[in-house]
Parts: C-alpha cells; sequence; structure tokens
C-alpha cells in the first residue's frame, strides 16, 4: 500500500540533507537551508510535495515540542519574574505596531478593516525561530532574551482575540461581546485545570511512571501529557503551541524536567524542520520575481518599522541602550502564527491574493535574514554604541539611573581600592552579601529594571547601566577598583565588558563567570585573569564531597581542587592518562574498612548497654568511630556511650570481624 505522505518526507528531508550539507560548508544558517528546501518542494517551483496539508501538520508538531521545551526550561517562578515585559510590553509592542501599520496602509488607500488586519499581522513576531536562535545561542536568560520571551509570549496570547476579532473586520456580526465572554470563561477553567496537573497529578503520575524503571513509559508519559494539554487549549480556541508551553510550564515545577527535556529534544529538532519547509512551500515564486522591487522595498519598511516599535518599547521599559538594540534586532520579522492569520483573513475575504502573497514575500525574507541579523546583533550594536554622535544625545541614551544612597556612596574618596560586582543575579547578589560581611567597599552594576530595584530595597551601592559602556564603567570607578567581578549570562556582553575595562584598567584582577568551558580561552585571551566555569565548579564541588567521603585529608583534597582549576580544568576535559593521585591511596586500607552497620533488633548483648560492656572493641576487635541517632551524631564516643536501638554505627575494622558483628545486630 502506497503512502504519499511517506514519499513526501522522504523526498522534504532527502532534499534537506543535501541543502543543509552545503550550507554548513558555507558557514549560513541551516534554518534558511530549510526555507530554500520548502521553495524547491513548493507547488510554485517543482511541486515534489503532495500531501501539503499533513506536512502542515508535521509542521505544528515541531512548534509544539519547541514550546514545549522551552516552557520547561523557563518555569513558573522564570514567567512571574518577567511579567512587566510580558503585559506591558507586550502591549506596547502588538498595539504600536497595530496602530502605525493601520494609519499607514489606510493613508495609501487600502481599506480601513484591511490596514487593521495588515497591522495584526505585522506585529506577530516568530516564536519558533527567535526562541530556538537565542536558546542555542545561551541568551534566552540575557535581558534581551528575557524581553524576546516576554514579547512573544504576550503575541502567542494576543492571536486568540485577533482571530475573534477577524470576522468583525470582515463585516459579519456575530455576537462578539459573548463570545469574548465565554472565551474568557473557558481560558479561566484551562488555568485551573493546569494548576490541579501541577499540583496534584503530575508530580504523581510521574513519580509511579519513574519507579518502573522504563525508559519507553518515561517518554511516552512525557509525549501524551504535552500534546493532551495542548490538545486541551485547542479545544477552547487557544493555539496548540501555548498548550505546549504551559505542559512545559507544569514539568518544569517537577523533579523531571531535565530528563523530559533530553528525551523531548530529539522529536522537536526534526519536527520544527517542517515549520520551516511549510513556509517555504507557500511562496509564489512567479509573483516574487515579477514584484522583486516592490518586495523589497517593502520589507525594509516592515523591518524598520518592527525595530521602532521594538525600540520604544524596550526605552519605555527602561533598559540601556545595548539592550534596546539587541532587541529589536530580534524580533523585526513576521512570524509562523501571522502566516496562520493571514489564512484565516484570506478565507473571510479581508485582503486579496495579491496582497497576500506580498506578505508571504515578506514574511519568508524576514524569516529568512532573521539567523544573520541576530549573529550580528551584538557587533552592529558593539559599532552602533561607538559611533561618534553628539554629547547630548549619548547623554540621553545612557539613562544611568542611581539611587540617593549610591549617589552619596559613588564619590572619589570612597570607590578606591574597591570590588566592581557586574550583575546582581544569584552570584551577583550573595558575593555582595559577602563584601559587606568581609567590610571590603564594593560597587554594582547592573542594567536590568527588576534587579536594580531589587538592590535599592537591599540598599546596595548600585549604578543603573550597561557595563559595556565607557560612562557607566567610569561611574564605578574601574580604573581604582583591586578587583572586578563579571557575573552576568551574557557572553557576548561579557566580552565586550573586558575589552572596555582593560582600557582603564591593566592592573585590577577580573574575575569572570561563564556557563561553559568552551568560553573559557576567549575570555581569558581578551583579559580575564580568573575563568569561573559553572558546569565544572559544579563537578568539582560534587567530586569534593566524595572525597571527603572516602576520608582523603583535607589539605590533599585542596591540592586536587588547586591542580585542576590552575590547567583550566584540563584534568577534566582531556582523556589523557594521567599519573595516578596519591590522594587516592588514602582509600585502600589493606585488610581494613569503613563501613556503616544499623542496630535493628533489640539485642540484649548490645542494646541498652555501654560500648565497654557490650564488647564490641574486646569481642570483635573492631573501633566504634561514630553513632548516628536519628538526626544527630555521636562523635565523641567513649567507653560509658551507651547503644540504643536504631543506632547507625560507624565502625572500622578487618571486614570478618565486621561480618561477624553484623550478625549479631542484624539477627
Amino acid at each position: 500500500m502506497e503512502i504519499p505522505i511517506l514519499q513526501d518526507i522522504v523526498i522534504i528531508l532527502g532534499l534537506s540533507i543535501v541543502i543543509i550539507l552545503v550550507f554548513q560548508k558555507l558557514k549560513l544558517p541551516a534554518i534558511l537551508g530549510f526555507l530554500i528546501a520548502g521553495i524547491i518542494a513548493g507547488p510554485h517551483a517543482f511541486n515534489l510535495i503532495s500531501s501539503q496539508h499533513e506536512v502542515e501538520l508535521l509542521s505544528e508538531i515541531g512548534i509544539i515540542f519547541l514550546l514545549f521545551v522551552i516552557g520547561i526550561e523557563l518555569s513558573l517562578k522564570g514567567l512571574a519574574a518577567i511579567k512587566k515585559i510580558i503585559f506591558i510590553g507586550g502591549s506596547l509592542q502588538v498595539g504600536g505596531t497595530i496602530a502605525i501599520t493601520a494609519a499607514i496602509s489606510y493613508f495609501i488607500g487600502l481599506p480601513l478593516n484591511t490596514s487593521i488586519f495588515l497591522g495584526f499581522l505585522f506585529s506577530l513576531s516568530s516564536t519558533a525561530i527567535v526562541l530556538k536562535l537565542l536558546q542555542e545561542k545561551g541568551e534566552i536568560s540575557t535581558p534581551h532574551g528575557k524581553i524576546g520571551l516576554g514579547i512573544l509570549i504576550f503575541q502567542d496570547i494576543i492571536v486568540v482575540p485577533m482571530m475573534l476579532f477577524t470576522p468583525l473586520l470582515a463585516g459579519e456580526t456575530p455576537n462578539i461581546v459573548s463570545t469574548i465572554i465565554i472565551m474568557v470563561l473557558k481560558i479561566l477553567l484551562v488555568l485551573m485545570i493546569v494548576y490541579i496537573l501541577a499540583r496534584f497529578v503530575v508530580p504523581k503520575v510521574f513519580g509511579w511512571v519513574v519507579k518502573t524503571k522504563n525508559k519507553e513509559l518515561f517518554i511516552l508519559t512525557v509525549v501524551v501529557f504535552c500534546f493532551s494539554v495542548a490538545w486541551l487549549t485547542s479545544t477552547v480556541g487557544l493555539s496548540l503551541a501555548l498548550g505546549a508551553f504551559f505542559a512545559g510550564l507544569i514539568i518544569s515545577e517537577s523533579d523531571y524536567s531535565h530528563q523530559a527535556t533530553a528525551n523531548v529534544l530529539p522529536f522537536r529538532e526534526i519536527f520544527i524542520s517542517f515549520f520551516f519547509i511549510s513556509v517555504g512551500t507557500l511562496l509564489n515564486l512567479e509573483f516574487f520575481f515579477n514584484n522583486l522591487l516592490n518586495i523589497f522595498l517593502l520589507v525594509i519598511g516592515v523591518i524598520f518599522l518592527k525595530m521602532l516599535v521594538v525600540g520604544l518599547t524596550v526605552l519605555i521599559l527602561k533598559y540601556p541602550v545595548r539592550t534596546i538594540f539587541l532587541s529589536l534586532f530580534s524580533l523585526f520579522q513576521v512570524g509562523e502564527f501571522a502566516l496562520l492569520l493571514s489564512g484565516v483573513g484570506k478565507d473571510n475575504g479581508i485582503i486579496p491574493e495579491n496582497i497576500y502573497q506580498y506578505f508571504l514575500a515578506i514574511s519568508i525574507i524576514t524569516i529568512g535574514v532573521t539567523p544573520f541579523l541576530i549573529a550580528s546583533a551584538p557587533r552592529i550594536t558593539y559599532a552602533i554604541l561607538k559611533a561618534p554622535i553628539p554629547a547630548s544625545v549619548r547623554k540621553r541614551l545612557e539613562n544611568i539611573k542611581r539611587s540617593t544612597k549610591a549617589e552619596e556612596e559613588f564619590s572619589e574618596e570612597n570607590l578606591h581600592d574597591h570590588l566592581v560586582l557586574i550583575g546582581y543575579g544569584i552570584n551577583g547578589s550573595n558575593i555582595s552579601k559577602a563584601a559587606k560581611k568581609a567590610e571590603i567597599p564594593y560597587v554594582i552594576i547592573d542594567a536590568n529594571p527588576e534587579s536594580f530595584e531589587k538592590a535599592k530595597e537591599n540598599k546596595e551601592p548600585i549604578i543603573f547601566g550597561d557595563a559595556t559602556n565607557d560612562t557607566i564603567l567610569k561611574h564605578a570607578h574601574v580604573q581604582e577598583a583591586r578587583v572586578i567581578v563579571i557575573a552576568i549570562s551574557d557572553p557576548g556582553a561579557t566580552k565586550k565588558m573586558l575589552m572596555s575595562i582593560r582600557q582603564f584598567t591593566q592592573t585590577a584582577t577580573i574575575i569572570v563567570r561563564t556557563k561553559y568551558v568552551k568560553e573559557m580561552e576567549d575570555v581569558i585571551r581578551l583579559g580575564a585573569d580568573e575563568v569561573i566555569p559553572e558546569e565544572f565548579e559544579t563537578s568539582i564541588e560534587i567530586f569534593t564531597r566524595v572525597l571527603k567521603k572516602y576520608l582523603v585529608p583535607f589539605d590533599e583534597i585542596q591540592e586536587f581542587i588547586n591542580q585542576i582549576r590552575s590547567s583550566d580544568y584540563e584534568m577534566l576535559t582531556s582523556m589523557k592518562k594521567s599519573p595516578h593521585s596519591p590522594a587516592l591511596q588514602h582509600l585502600n586500607i589493606p585488610n581494613r574498612e569503613i563501613v556503616t552497620l544499623k542496630v535493628k533488633k533489640d539485642n540484649h548483648q548490645i542494646v541498652g548497654k555501654t560500648i565497654e560492656d557490650s564488647g564490641i572493641g574486646k569481642n570483635y576487635r573492631v573501633t566504634l568511630l561514630a553513632i548516628q541517632r536519628d538526626r544527630r551524631y555521636l562523635t565523641e564516643i567513649s567507653p560509658e556511650t551507651i547503644i540504643h536501638q536504631g543506632d547507625l554505627l560507624y565502625l572500622f575494622g578487618h571486614p570478618n570481624n565486621i561480618n561477624h558483628l553484623n550478625n549479631l545486630l542484624s539477627f
């Protein structure tokens, strides 16, 4: 039996492999390769796809998996932290784009309903592409990453009212008020169900599944749960992707989020490729080449318009100029939900075929250039910020804020031989507490408004601003600092900061926190004295505790740690054979071992008697080192110490003697 969709999958993926291999050689983004594969296989080129609808369904699954993984990695707590960006930033961006687009479209002669609908379409950016690229670069948690995420979440939510409003724009007259009221009630019902699942159902179900130790069952449970919540939201008119995002948020609160992410990632990578391919198949090549100049001008206009609105939105949210530019270079494209909404508008007769094809061409081109602009955004931003502009304009752009207390403390005489701390996240706040306790003078720099407000509440000496900016660094007197700590999660910004700081001082010690070891070489080359990679510091901490349990002397553990750090973690990254560590020799004493035995039975020979009377040392020739009783540890052991039932005994001796004693304690 012939299965048409199977043939299409083979053709699409086979073509994609060839194109992406070429693109990898040319160092071009894979997303662009998928778009071109879709254009070639589409009905307006070689017409290689016979099951267009089925391919679109596969692409929808890709978006579901993408939003599911993002939801897992974000968590409810992380979402609550950006609520200001979601509701204020999202409203300003969407509302501003709709208003300006509608005004321009109406001015050039388009009907009012078409003008407003075009505003709907151009206000939406690509959640699938932007978040995937930011995720790959590790920038979701950066200021511009959080802005992008917050605005994109708002756009995904606002798609529902837009779809409700579309029939009204078309001239149909349903009772829109009652429809909206019913929709709000349905959404509240979904949120209540999601809360119940997160609080009561998911932890228990996944607990049962994990206990089976069946990997296939765990994967199946994750996928079913993801699709179930997506299906639930779609039944009330919300998007499938938003439901998948909710599902990810629910699992993010459980203990199984990391394993769920690992299991879903392969599915996401396969299915998300179908989304980009399906977008490419929609483009009419004949129309595209016949109207190439008009399309090119419209693309420039749309990109400029969206960048302008995003820039103003981030400026109103009081972020520094660097974050403004990085944000507008991320959210300028037309998104996948706009493509979905455009089909609804076409079906309702709001946009004619020629405008629809213009919209498709603009969407595909803006999506195609997105990877290039996001990759180049730090370099372009840096060039813009270094460009010669009037001093009065630069002063306004810097937008420096400081608390009253900070104003008093940031005088020339107070900021000398001090610590400069860049970033007031978890690491930054902990370092500031340690500095305060040690009475080390310090100043904090942070460009995140929430972190700035938190620091002010804690009465911290903080400067609001972008530490890549020379003026901000001058305010912090980096030229007089003894130590500078960069504790942010933005690799690009970290490198810019290092270059700027080293222009002011060559004597200060710069300590940098990075997420990955692979970033160390570049950071050290740019001027960092010490680099602390999170992934290996965690490994060191765990293994330190392991060595302590094996009774390795403390000074040798410290020497072991110093060796790893001094060699830039080469011991953990290299597979080369190294000499046997003398520390490990302490782990194996011939014919002796340290074990723990529990006093299980109420044995009259042991329980209730002192160590001397029980004869543990005399009869069994073992040494009692310590006793764990309930949650307490008894370490000062004397012959008069009494043994209780339930005690956990820490013993040192010959294995045979310990086995004899264990028989007495257990039976």
